[in-house]
């Protein structure tokens, strides 16, 4: 699970999709920690299901990971990360966008490379996020990762998300509506639309 900038809505569908597909869960970075982890958000929604990973690493700021992870006197690689041990399937979480830093020379988009899995790429409705979900497609797809789809979140822009479809040829998976608040009802109320994606994992 990638996204095309920080905030645009990767925990919100992952929470939907591990209501959807009964998935384990994983994210393993969690930069800028308030009173709750991401983690422990979702598991407080979907507390039925699968298994939540714990975080690889806790930063206390809410920065970059080299940024955040520099400031704890750290120092973050994609060698300190393997999937976690499971057969079961799961979603991770990245964090923030694709290029964010994990050190001076690796980004998230390492990160993904090494777990090669199939990204879905969250897409939220904003000034800008047309330029920037086409580069983030387009980085995917320089460096061969396996793109399944979009999943567009937030207020609809109907405007932008035909020129996003045009322009970069990927399937859109679904569409979540901007909510005020996240919780176990909404979640189980948003997730059948997303059923599908894992009927196909278990007929392939």
């Amino acid at each position: 699970m990638c996204g095309i900038d920080t905030a645009v809505g990767k925990t919100l569908v992952s929470a939907v999709l591990v209501e959807a597909g009964k998935t384990d869960y994983w994210k393993p970075i969690q930069a800028g920690l308030d009173e709750k982890t991401d983690t422990q958000d979702i598991q407080e929604c979907v507390y039925e299901y699968g298994k939540m990973w714990p975080e690889r690493f806790r930063l206390r700021l809410p920065a970059s990971p080299h940024h955040a992870a520099a400031e704890e006197g750290l120092r973050i690689g994609s060698q300190h990360f393997d999937s976690p041990p499971t057969e079961d399937t799961i979603i991770i979480e990245g964090c923030g966008g694709l290029l964010v830093p994990l050190n001076q020379e690796e980004t998230m988009l390492d990160l993904v490379k090494k777990f090669k899995l199939p990204v879905i790429l969250v897409s939220k409705f904003y000034l800008g996020s047309i330029n920037h979900t086409l580069m983030s497609v387009e980085v995917l797809k320089s460096h061969g990762v396996a793109l399944r789809g979009i999943i567009f979140n937030g207020e609809m822009n109907e405007a932008s998300e035909k020129v996003i479809l045009q322009h970069t040829g990927v399937e859109k998976l679904g569409y979540i509506p901007q909510l005020e608040k996240i919780d176990t009802p909404i979640i189980k109320n948003i997730a059948p639309q997303f059923q599908y994606l894992f009927d196909e994992l278990e007929t392939n």
